[in-house]
């Protein structure tokens, strides 16, 4: 059993044997299962971005939810400075990203916004952009003794945070 879960305007679905209906359940929601299922396995997450082929490509990241820096809204996140992965990004901003721990997984729908030496994100001044790496860092429960040192080894790889806006949320977890 497949099910979509619903939390601020995320559809929500079950599906069966390849056959859905909508409907409400009373469950975490969406986010926060993301957050549940995530921390047990070091928030490692498949993410599936689409090549111009349309053909997806995969690679695994840590993963988590953050707060959007400009508006707000709850949303998934990771830092990434692979190059075919942001060039997919940039030509095609769809993208999928799930989180498993044993046979439980969630996945997130979604568009990428991308915010980076080379990726300006409108209304987030580029001098918070080091806070920004480390929220989504320290939220996949990465830790780090030297912030600054940390700091200069994002700015000199040129990473860049990918703040994902939920379109919709699915999994099997009960």
């Amino acid at each position: 059993m497949c099910t979509r879960l619903h939390r601020e305007g995320i559809p929500l679905s079950f599906g069966v044997h390849g056959m859905s209906f909508d409907r409400l359940v009373s469950r975490p929601p969406a986010l926060d299962l993301i957050t549940a299922i995530g921390s047990q396995d070091s928030y490692l997450a498949v993410v599936n971005t689409l090549r111009s082929d349309g053909t997806p490509h995969s690679s695994l990241v840590n993963a988590a939810v953050v707060a959007h820096p400009v508006t707000g809204a709850q949303v998934g996140a990771f830092v990434t400075y692979g190059r075919v992965k942001l060039a997919h990004l940039r030509r095609r901003p769809a993208l999928t990203v799930t989180w498993r721990s044993g046979w439980s997984w969630v996945s997130l729908d979604g568009t990428a916004q991308l915010a980076g030496p080379h990726d300006q994100l409108p209304g987030l001044d580029p001098d918070h952009l080091p806070g920004l790496l480390r929220a989504i860092f320290t939220a996949a429960g990465g830790q780090h003794p030297d912030w600054d040192t940390y700091d200069r080894i994002m700015a000199e790889q040129g990473r860049v945070a990918v703040l994902i806006n939920p379109t919709r949320a699915y999994t099997n977890a009960d």
